[in-house]
């Protein structure tokens, strides 16, 4: 099969840097939200992004305007009736994935492919809600989309071959790297990366070392290029927490048990840095460490 036109599912940070992604590599683009602000949020971030781009010789002026053209918005599923692939870039949330595919499968033409760009949640189990599980697959992009080269592809139980094979060459033609993973809570990233975060809120709730403390060791002593948790505000707590909470329900060790503090910061609407607060205060001139 061919991809000609893909419709993207969310238009946060995810939904966004995929369809930008995705229309510089010559592929027509529809990108809906239930909230029709975000998309013209996400049209301008991507016009930021890409001129950003621009600037350091990445891409050409002419790319630019060519690949913005080629985005459109999509009022409703209806509007998705023509795409080849449909990438699902949502919250982390499985009860908001499961209504996004219910009701988008049957405004779907027969042999297009849907794609779940979730971190951490079965591909099987999503997959059984659809009437196509044989044509749905997991597509989880690293944030942020447009710099981060991996791409973690991840085969439900009912997969066809050629539903992967597909999969497979689109992303490469991205000029993605892939990762094949096989269908585990978290895949391969976010098993070995949200342990470490919950590992480090943990540290600091338990008084081992300040936010700064620990940043700071692990940035200069294991030459990481963020300190966790800098990183755990960068991808949001709630999808942090989300993912330990499919960790620790579909693996049952308590070696993933999310750390109290986390929940605790969630529950206070503290974010990290979409809502400028979390393990650290972004509302002045600079972060500062809340505890």
């Amino acid at each position: 099969m061919t991809i000609m036109k893909v419709g993207v599912i969310g238009a946060g940070q995810m939904g966004s840097g995929i369809a930008h992604v995705v229309a510089l590599a010559g592929y027509d683009v529809a990108i809906t939200d239930i909230d029709k602000e975000a998309v013209d949020r996400a049209l301008s971030a991507i016009d930021r992004n890409m001129e950003r781009q621009v600037g350091r010789g990445l891409v050409t002026a002419a790319d630019k305007a060519a690949a913005l053209k080629r985005i459109g918005y999509a009022h409703g599923y209806e509007a998705l009736a023509d795409c080849d692939l449909v990438i699902e870039a949502a919250i982390e949330d499985e009860s908001v994935k499961r209504k996004i595919f219910a009701d988008l499968c049957p405004k779907l033409k027969p042999g297009a492919i849907i794609a779940s760009n979730t971190s951490s949640i079965s591909i099987t189990r999503l997959a059984s809600i659809t009437k196509r599980p044989e044509r749905f697959i997991g597509m989880h992009f690293m944030n942020p989309v447009p710099i981060m080269q991996l791409v973690e592809l991840i085969r439900g139980i009912a997969t066809e071959d050629d539903t992967f094979a597909t999969s497979r060459v689109f992303v490469e033609s991205l000029g993605k790297t892939i990762a094949v993973s096989e269908d585990f809570p978290a895949f391969i990233v976010n098993r070995i990366l949200l342990p470490m975060i919950n590992e480090a809120v943990y540290t600091l709730y338990e008084g081992v070392g300040t936010v700064e403390a620990i940043d700071k060791a692990m940035k200069l002593g294991a030459n990481h290029p963020m300190g966790p948790l800098e990183l755990a505000d960068f991808i949001g707590l709630d999808t942090c927490l989300s993912v330990m909470q499919v960790l620790y329900e579909g693996l049952a060790d308590s070696k993933y048990r999310p750390c109290p503090l986390l929940v605790k910061y969630v529950e206070a609407g503290w974010l990290g840095r979409k809502t400028q607060r979390g393990f650290y205060d972004y509302r002045g001139e600079k972060p500062v460490p809340t505890r």
